[in-house]
């Protein structure tokens, strides 16, 4: 059977990196970019490759990203062979125990103790003067998201006059709170689909190629309060306030608890309402329904936390109006 050109291309491209001409090449993972990823088998060892391609991704802030964990100790990919102008990395292979399946309550402090001491890490010594930093056009065009493709797009809702400036004036409170922060390394997807546990170095990193320059707490809540899993509060508020206590042992924040924990919700409002913006975006733009059923949970944060603060209560109102008692997992029709 003739394969696509793609397909043609990647595997020719990995059998040469790889110095194997028999070398084969299965799926590993897709994500909700254009990357996918494959495994190879040569030699009695399996590699990933990533197909990037480059009409739609550039990897070369991946492998900037990879190269900077490395150095500083983490547990990132190291890279076999990699080609910019064809959009392949060939790269060791991580294994496939992702976090998601393995946290359960007996085992969420362990695993998440291994991601907070990486977190840490990241924090403390990968080099990020030079990264782009998460500023205030980055934060408002990813909040945007939720008025374009999930209020209108996703529940037929066109914000308008006073619902415009309830939108305004929410957006403009968590910039402003986001930007008060310390900033730091910033992974931009710390979470349990992209961390794999891993015997030694525990956890593998995955997923980095976006990281930036940003607020210490966009990580940490990204963990904490994970789209794909939920914790009790009080649990998640002992992780926060441990961690934040590691910080100011490190000199990195001088903050008090109570002004850290409100950070880190505004933080994760903010993620949130971008969140409900781009799994919408995911089905109605890109045809990938299987986020639509993650909408409650991250519907759910966004609810909660809102509702907590007053700079950010009437934007909850207003979505819940809009919402009214829609099943929030099924499409537009």
């Amino acid at each position: 059977m003739t394969l696509p050109a793609r397909a043609a291309e990647r595997l020719a491209w990995t059998r040469s990196a790889l110095r194997d001409p028999q070398a084969d090449l299965e799926s590993a993972s897709a994500d909700a970019s254009f990357r996918s990823y494959w495994r190879a088998h040569s030699d009695g060892r399996s590699w990933i490759v990533m197909d990037a391609p480059p009409d739609k991704e550039d990897i070369r802030p991946w492998l900037d990203i990879a190269e900077r964990l490395n150095a500083a100790g983490l547990h990132a990919p190291q890279i076999r062979a990699s080609d910019a102008e064809f959009g392949f990395v060939l790269m060791a292979d991580l294994g496939t125990r992702l976090y998601l399946p393995a946290l359960a309550p007996e085992s969420v402090d362990a695993l998440y103790g291994d991601a907070l001491d990486a977190l840490l890490d990241m924090q403390t010594r990968v080099d990020a003067a030079d990264l782009p930093p998460y500023d205030e056009t980055r934060l408002l065009a990813e909040m945007e998201l939720l008025p374009t493709w999930f209020l209108s797009r996703h529940l037929g809702f066109s914000p308008k006059g006073e619902d415009q400036d309830v939108i305004a004036r929410a957006f403009a409170a968590l910039v402003a709170s986001a930007q008060s922060q310390p900033q730091a390394f910033v992974h931009r997807d710390y979470h349990s689909r992209n961390l794999l546990i891993a015997d030694d170095n525990n956890p593998g990193i995955l997923d980095f190629q976006d990281a930036v320059r940003g607020p210490i707490t966009y990580d940490l809540v990204s963990l904490l309060r994970d789209c794909y899993i939920a914790w009790p509060l009080p649990r998640v508020e002992a992780w926060v306030e441990q961690y934040r206590r590691r910080l100011v042992g490190a000199g990195i924040t001088d903050a008090d608890g109570a002004k850290f924990l409100r950070d880190f919700d505004l933080m994760g409002l903010q993620r949130h309402i971008k969140v409900l913006g781009i799994f919408c975006r995911l089905w109605y733009r890109d045809g990938k329904a299987g986020y639509l059923k993650d909408l409650p949970l991250v519907w759910q944060y966004t609810r909660d936390v809102g509702r907590r603060h007053p700079e950010t209560a009437p934007l909850i109102g207003l979505i819940e109006r809009a919402l009214g008692d829609r099943d929030i997992t099924l499409p537009l029709a």
